[in-house]
């Protein structure tokens, strides 16, 4: 009796640790947010949102206040539509700006929210225009190597005397 005791704190002892195991995880991936605030949703519009994802941080002044809820093409003007869903306790003014950052020099992207000065608060369902696309490394690095190459079929000669 005093083993099938034990053995059942020993089980339960292990199925605690699986879920703390799981949970961690979960949370370390980005999947699991446990924010019982009420949310809206607003919508963003970017001309390219290189490789920003669904679950990705909202953030002002590096405080998570929201995740990226979707990104979608929007087939009409050929632009990236970006639902964001904010935390009700963040108001931000309407003419508040967007970018897309980045963690570090090859980090994640996250959306970095820059409040404006307007008086009026954005709501639910409102779309904000005032947004700055993602840097694509690969263009930045291509544009160094086109302007090196621009520079060494022009060389500078020395002034003659």
């Amino acid at each position: 009796m005093q083993r099938s005791r034990n053995d059942v704190w020993v089980g339960l002892f292990v199925i605690v640790g699986l879920l703390a195991i799981l949970f961690l995880a979960l949370k370390a991936a980005n999947l699991l947010n446990l924010s019982f605030q009420p949310e809206y949703r607003v919508v963003a519009k970017f001309d390219n949102v290189g490789g920003l994802k669904p679950r990705a941080a909202v953030k002002s002044a590096g405080v998570v206040v929201g995740r990226v809820d979707s990104i979608v093409l929007d087939d009409k003007a050929f632009q990236a539509r970006v639902t964001l869903t904010l935390e009700s306790r963040y108001a931000f003014p309407k003419d508040s700006s967007l970018k897309i950052l980045t963690s570090g020099l090859l980090g994640e992207q996250y959306i970095g929210i820059e409040p404006g000065a307007d008086g009026t608060n954005l709501a639910g369902g409102d779309t904000i225009t005032a947004t700055q696309s993602a840097v694509v490394l690969e263009n930045l690095i291509g544009q160094f190597l086109y302007s090196k190459a621009a520079d060494a079929s022009n060389p500078v000669t020395a002034p003659k005397k």
